[in-house]
């Protein structure tokens, strides 16, 4: 993903970044136990929870993400 459309859509990638934090807090997990069922790192979850980072997620992490949370992955991408 370019840089460019990181930093064009970086509101919106922060606001998903927080509601996987929100899931995530909502089901008692920990970022290490949602790291590990999404089969992502722990340090690549913290930053895409970081409310001061816009990180470009791929649509497979999008599903790893949703499917370790118990939600449909449209739930992710459901920002105001």
């Amino acid at each position: 993903m370019k840089n460019d459309n990181i930093s064009k859509y970086k509101d919106e990638f922060i606001a998903v970044g927080l509601k996987i934090g929100y899931l995530r807090r909502q089901k008692a997990m920990t970022q290490d136990q949602l790291a590990e069922r999404a089969g992502i790192s722990v340090g690549f979850l913290s930053q895409i929870e970081a409310p001061n980072m816009a990180v470009g997620l791929s649509l497979a992490t999008i599903f790893a993400l949703a499917e370790a949370l118990e939600v449909p992955p449209s739930k992710l991408l459901e920002i105001e």
